[in-house]
């Protein structure tokens, strides 16, 4: 019972936190690698990028919205930084602005479209996703773009106290976003929004300022998450996030966050992003081919919603 109450003050669903460590004691069953140190840091290293994502996702689905670009707007930001600072000799803090601004720019877009254009953020987003991967291999020529400084590098490589960058990085971000969505009034709006638009609009809430925030800030953690991919390959490369955008949905579906909006929790997608994470490493340590792993995703996508729906209706 006092587990349960720390993970509902948390935001967190038991059955999350269930799924991932019935998955990973399947996986250490599976395969003895899976437990060693050298791997599960490999998983945590992994997760840093798409977990990253999964947060401006799972703003954007608690306000009943979806953000379909993120994978995209990954691959747009990496290559921008990296050429910024390797094809125009800037110096290295220029990519990463490069890299947080071109992802900020690609979400602001979507934002204004949705909500000046009243057109479907899914039709919206699904552009996006062909806009920005079109001018990330535009910038790049459709090749990688080799040689970020030392200091870039140190953001994706480096181990301070034996850790990778990267999971400090993701860390600091989840928890700056949990106090946001779940202690804030933008968590509070940004969830009223999801639940009821219109009781929303009746209360007060700007509706329309409220979604462009949001689309804006899903941009800007794909442009982190750019940045961080980037340091960790030492490469700006113009496919870097191909269909990222459905491992960040569905963290933050598995996590807890209700894909029709009005609940959402950050805290909930990083147990999400793990699963996935562990999913991935442990098909991989079984030497499953890619496109079986990708089924595999779409099913457990499938089947989140699925789940979520059922328990909505009180069946479970």
């Amino acid at each position: 019972m006092k587990l349960a109450s720390l993970l509902a003050r948390a935001h967190v669903r038991a059955e999350s936190l269930a799924v991932l460590i019935a998955l990973s004691a399947v996986m250490a069953i599976i395969s003895p690698v899976f437990l060693s140190f050298g791997n599960l840091f490999n998983i945590i290293l992994a997760t840093a990028t798409y977990g990253i994502l999964a947060i401006g996702a799972t703003f954007v689905i608690s306000a009943a919205g979806i953000d379909l670009s993120l994978g995209s707007v990954l691959g747009l930001a990496s290559v921008t930084g990296a050429f910024l600072v390797v094809n125009l000799g800037l110096p290295w803090p220029f990519a990463i602005v490069g890299c947080l601004a071109a992802g900020l720019a690609a979400g602001a877009v979507n934002g204004l479209i949705i909500v000046r254009g009243r057109v479907p953020a899914f039709i919206v987003t699904l552009g996006m996703l062909g806009i920005a991967r079109g001018l990330a291999l535009i910038i790049s020529s459709g090749r990688g773009i080799y040689g970020l400084p030392e200091e870039i590098l140190f953001l994706g490589q480096a181990r301070p106290f034996g850790v990778p960058t990267p999971v400090y990085v993701l860390i600091v971000v989840a928890l700056v976003a949990h106090y946001i969505l779940a202690h804030t009034p933008f968590g509070a709006h940004t969830l009223a929004l999801g639940d009821n638009e219109a009781a929303a609009r009746a209360t007060g809430i700007d509706v329309r300022r409220q979604r462009l925030m949001l689309y804006s800030l899903s941009g800007l953690m794909a442009g982190l998450a750019g940045l961080i991919f980037t340091a960790r390959v030492n490469t700006g490369d113009p496919t870097a996030g191909l269909n990222y955008e459905l491992l960040a949905i569905t963290a933050a579906i598995i996590g807890g966050t209700n894909l029709f909006g009005g609940r959402g929790s950050i805290l909930g997608t990083m147990i999400g992003a793990l699963i996935m994470g562990v999913l991935q490493n442990g098909l991989n340590l079984m030497a499953v081919q890619a496109y079986y792993q990708q089924m595999a995703i779409g099913i457990v996508l499938i089947a989140a919603v699925w789940l979520d729906q059922i328990r909505s209706r009180g069946r479970i």
